[in-house]
């Protein structure tokens, strides 16, 4: 069925705040003495911070939060940046007609920093964040809302992101799902989430969206 209406993650789809949130997980755990391994640092990028520092200490985890944020959001600008080709494609389907949103864990002020700095705020007519649902994904509630408020169908929505979350959260949802080849998951195991699309490059999404030609691969 054709696609009309696309929602994204932010983090790790569309832009690259890989490094920021690594420096921003190592800060925090320096603050509070606390030791992981690199890996284990990657492992954490996903949840919500608030689930991410509750399960590593409940009674730390609101003031391991503000440390993270003040940091997260002090060093935003000097290590954020799109993805390759994401603007040139976002503009491209915004300018075929397709309809785009946000679907974010993140709180609204840091998706807002994120949009502005990379030039992408105007393209989407919803924008959904951590503030604004009681379950976060890969709960189907920030999905079921932006469709929603966009007034489309799940049958014609694509969620797209980099995560198990994305994929669920669309899947429960009742939407089409494309997961990304530049995600720090691996292959693997976001092939073991089925989604819909496995996108080689952000391009991709022109193929599936259906605007020309090209090699993608569909699960």
């Amino acid at each position: 069925m054709n696609i009309r209406t696309i929602l994204f993650d932010l983090d790790g789809t569309l832009i690259n705040t890989n490094e920021l949130i690594r420096a921003s997980f190592e800060h925090t755990f320096d603050t509070f003495d606390m030791h992981f391994t690199p890996e284990e640092i990657k492992n954490l990028n996903g949840p919500p911070l608030q689930e991410t520092f509750y399960d590593i200490n409940p009674e730390l985890s609101e003031q391991m939060v503000s440390v993270y944020r003040e940091f997260n959001m002090g060093e935003h600008d000097r290590y954020v940046e799109a993805f390759p080709d994401v603007y040139e494609t976002i503009n491209k389907l915004y300018d075929k007609g397709i309809t785009l949103g946000i679907v974010s864990t993140k709180i609204k002020k840091t998706v807002m920093m994120g949009l502005e700095l990379t030039g992408l705020t105007d393209f989407f007519s919803v924008i959904i964040t951590y503030d604004d649902v009681v379950h976060k994904k890969p709960d189907p509630e920030p999905v079921e809302k932006a469709i929603r408020l966009l007034d489309a169908t799940p049958e014609t929505t694509l969620m797209v992101g980099d995560n198990f979350h994305d994929i669920v959260s669309g899947q429960r949802a009742g939407t089409q799902t494309a997961a990304v080849s530049w995600s720090e998951k691996t292959e693997d195991f976001l092939k073991n989430y089925h989604p819909t699309y496995y996108l080689d490059t952000m391009q991709d999404l022109l193929t599936v969206a259906g605007e020309r030609h090209a090699e993608n691969r569909e699960v």
